[in-house]
């Protein structure tokens, strides 16, 4: 007689396979699976073995799970031996609880997100009756309070479960530990991608780790791999700019700290991308609405981040909570299985975003009901469901397995995929926090490394008649004003502490506001401050007025209150008229006055930038970001940040720097000769292009040269510019080459970047930088279907003010298939 566990079944098709039914249930499991191995059933694609664990799992593969009907097999799970004996054991209930995440306001006396304690009665149902395997969030509490509720959760979770199944818990640490009390808080993405230095990448996800595995945070939601192509999107600083090279290389740096830290063994920590994919360029600007996203261009911009990650040994990955062209990703099969599991060999565990199944229904209306939306998420490739407030998902799950609709099958591709993270973080054999290291949490050399990121990642935009740096010793007032001028909670951003960050009460004393650090920056000077607004709102610009003229320098620093998702949605980019006010006001006085834009999007400045003598970009620099920017006017520092973006001079227009030639259709001469207004343009007074950033010391960039002005496909053309710090300082260059293909089948970009590298330079020093060109990585670009085209013709590579001109001569456009495409640009 047939066994009847169904993942018993699916193994005995294996062709020759037999079990003695007189055997034990575990001894059979254990023979199924060397049966299986002998006869050449293990996959070729297997998980490389977990760090830290004692045993490296032999992988088996899972019998691919047929989808709806007339639809292909999903590609198989690649488990352990121990996961694949799991399962066996298993009900059908106990698999689709492994798929289901729950929110801590479930299992907490007070059912509010910041009460990390534990409520057992509301537990124990959950973990007995629907088997929950995870559960995620919280916000800042100390590190003592997170390990007694951690505790807490997994030992009632395996006492409870039947086969002593260890709980995953999620959490949003995206800068940081943030959601840890006393922690580092490294600046936003946003700004490590204007430091083009992946190391504090690597550095943030260290610290992250250092300062949560220990007190069971195993699953980091982080990074965020979207590409910033969108300033009106309110996650845009989320991001590491516009550019796909900068985000797929920062991206895989965060990852591999974060999965590979070896300084918190035994543990191990899951990172997740987010958030898949196109998510960041919704046409209105608006949160989780429609993207119009062709598949050649999500396949060049939006990719690669991504597969970098996934190349990197990425673990788990969020879908994306909107639409791409009308149709909710987290229901596209095309999305979900053709390209991230069959073109992109993503093998982790795909993940909802936040009650996104039920968002089906509610929101985008493409599903009748949860039940449908239910099957439809599934039957496209999700994993695992955060519902995160209710069990429905569980009885649907069932239901239409019950009713044949989806196959036990399926369902264990999906629980095994979620048992062997847990297998892999070594969960089973360490589910317990522990309490010996906590000394980690608050480690003054980890707060150094924000300070130090973002120094690096400040961008000076403008610097009139070099007013910057204003020397200490030549200051004897200064007024320093603006929303931001005395707030920690505008520096460090949204996801700070909590979701939408805190009141400004609640943040550490011990974090340097913008007054606070310009104080201490300038010992000798009278730095003063004001409320640049009455109770009512209305600006006080007779006194502002008064206290510039008072100044011998005027800081405005401007900004926004932190937010993140649905409530920072805007309609207008521009300066709010308040605070324009605020900045007239302080440049009547004629003194010199300092802009210092600090916010998640760059806010369209342009009426009040032009009589202003510098302009600092700040963006979200965290709890270090004070400093930093009092270091950088006072000259103690001199900035190295250059924009991640392209920042954007009109409330209508938003382009990113890698437009194509025909969003410049206007400027061609062929276009209505004649007729069109041919006066000057619009001229911007501060720097606005990606990968634009002034220094206190110049550079030159000389002798661009290539090693060969044809190349083929064998071969490489060696390119080597020499950049000389020309100044009297030293200083931090980025130096940045972009190639343009001058002529393809698919409209090309103006430029993309291809190569990035940051060195520091002594004044006087000259150095030597190479870039080497590899035509299949460098040349070609994606189709449609992500095939690369690698196509005959002239390239021109930039870098700096220097310009060099060679030509590729292969195989006329030559098609290769992008199976195994990996993240454009070098790394």
């Amino acid at each position: 007689m047939a066994p009847s566990n169904p993942t018993l079944r699916a193994l005995m098709r294996v062709p020759g396979f037999r079990v003695s039914n007189s055997a034990p249930c575990s001894v059979r499991v254990v023979r199924t699976l060397l049966v299986a191995a002998a006869l050449g059933c293990w996959s070729s694609c297997q998980r490389p073995a977990s760090t830290g664990v004692a045993t490296a799992p032999t992988a088996l593969s899972i019998p691919a799970a047929t989808g709806a009907a007339g639809r292909a097999a999903l590609p198989p799970a690649v488990v352990s031996e121990r996961v694949a004996a799991l399962l066996a054991q298993m009900t059908l209930e106990e698999k689709i609880g492994q798929m289901t995440q729950l929110a801590n306001t479930v299992i907490n006396p007070s059912g509010v997100q910041r009460d990390v304690a534990l409520d057992s009665a509301k537990l124990v149902p959950l973990i007995r009756d629907f088997h929950v395997g995870s559960f995620l969030n919280g916000e800042a509490v100390p590190a003592a309070q997170w390990v007694k509720y951690s505790a807490a959760l997994q030992r009632i979770a395996m006492r409870e479960s039947r086969l002593h199944i260890p709980i995953i818990y999620g959490i949003d640490h995206m800068h940081g530990a943030s959601y840890v009390a006393g922690t580092a808080i490294f600046p936003h993405n946003i700004n490590l991608g204007a430091t083009f230095n992946p190391d504090f990448a690597r550095q943030m996800a260290r610290a992250t780790v250092l300062e949560s595995a220990d007190l069971g945070h195993h699953w980091v939601f982080a990074p965020v791999l979207d590409l910033g192509v969108n300033a009106y999107w309110p996650r845009f600083y989320e991001t590491y700019g516009e550019d796909p090279l900068v985000a797929a290389t920062m991206g895989a740096a965060f990852v591999h700290e974060l999965q590979e830290n070896k300084e918190i063994l035994p543990y191990k920590v899951a990172g997740c991308g987010k958030h898949f994919i196109g998510y960041s360029d919704p046409r209105n600007g608006w949160d989780r609405t429609n993207a119009m996203i062709s598949d050649q261009r999500l396949e060049e911009f939006f990719r690669p981040s991504f597969q970098a990650a996934i190349d990197a040994g990425l673990q788990t990955m969020m879908i994306n909570s909107g639409e791409i062209n009308g149709e909710p990703v987290h229901t596209s099969r095309r999305i979900l299985t053709d390209l991230l599991r069959t073109k992109m060999g993503f093998k982790g565990v795909a993940v909802t975003d936040w009650e996104d199944i039920i968002r089906l229904v509610r929101i985008q209306k493409t599903a009748p009901n949860e039940k449908e939306a239910t099957f439809m998420a599934i039957d496209a490739g999700v994993d695992m469901a955060m519902t995160p407030y209710t069990t429905t998902f569980c009885r649907y799950v069932k239901e239409l397995v019950q009713e044949g609709r989806l196959s036990e099958e399926r369902i264990n591709l999906s629980a095994g995929r979620v048992l062997q993270l847990k297998v892999d973080l070594g969960l089973f054999e360490n589910p317990m926090p522990r309490t010996d290291r906590l000394s980690r949490v608050g480690d003054p050399a980890l707060k150094q490394q924000t300070v130090e990121a973002a120094r690096e990642s400040i961008v000076l935009l403008k610097n009139e008649a070099n007013v910057l740096p204003l020397a200490p010793g030549k200051v004897r007032r200064l007024l320093v004003v603006g929303p931001s001028a005395d707030s920690r909670a505008n520096l460090a951003g949204g996801w700070t502490l909590a979701w939408q960050g805190r009141p400004e009460a609640e943040y550490p004393k011990e974090v340097l506001t913008l007054y606070a650090a310009l104080r201490r920056e300038y010992p000798n000077a009278q730095v003063e401050t004001l409320p640049y607004r009455d109770a009512a709102g209305k600006p006080l610009l007779s006194s502002i007025s008064a206290a510039a003229r008072r100044a011998d320098a005027v800081v405005l620093a401007l900004g926004e209150r932190p937010y993140t998702e649905g409530l920072g949605n805007t309609s207008d980019l521009t300066l709010p008229e308040d605070q324009q006010q605020l900045v007239r006001a302080a440049q009547a006085s004629g003194k010199p006055t300092v802009l210092v834009v600090i916010g998640g999007r760059p806010s369209i400045i342009r009426s009040v930038a032009e009589k202003s003598a510098a302009v600092l970009w700040a963006g979200l620099p965290g709890f270090g970001g004070g400093q930093a920017l009092a270091e950088i006017i006072s000259g103690k520092v001199n900035p190295s940040g250059k924009l991640p973006f392209t920042y954007p001079q009109f409330a209508g227009h938003i382009s990113p720097y890698h437009h194509d030639n025909n969003e410049n259709s206007l400027e061609l001469s062929d276009f209505g000769a004649g007729f069109e207004n041919r006066g000057p343009k619009y001229k911007s007074t501060m720097l606005t292009d990606f990968g634009q950033g002034l220094s206190y010391t110049t550079y030159r960039y000389a002798t661009l040269q290539l090693s060969d002005s044809v190349v083929n496909n064998n071969g490489r053309v060696r390119a080597t510019v020499r950049v000389t710090n020309t100044g009297t300082r030293a200083g931090k260059e980025a130096v940045l080459w972009f190639l343009t293909d001058e002529v393809g089948r698919i409209t090309r970009p103006v430029r993309l970047l291809k190569h990035f590298e940051k060195r520091e330079l002594q004044a006087g020093e000259s150095r030597e930088m190479v870039f080497e060109i590899n035509p299949a990585q460098h040349l070609s670009y994606p189709n449609a279907e992500g095939q690369a085209q690698l196509e005959d013709g002239y390239f021109t590579l930039r870098v700096g003010d220097q310009s060099a001109r060679f030509r590729y001569v292969g195989a006329t456009a030559s098609t290769a298939p992008a199976s195994g495409q990996s993240a454009a640009g070098s790394r």
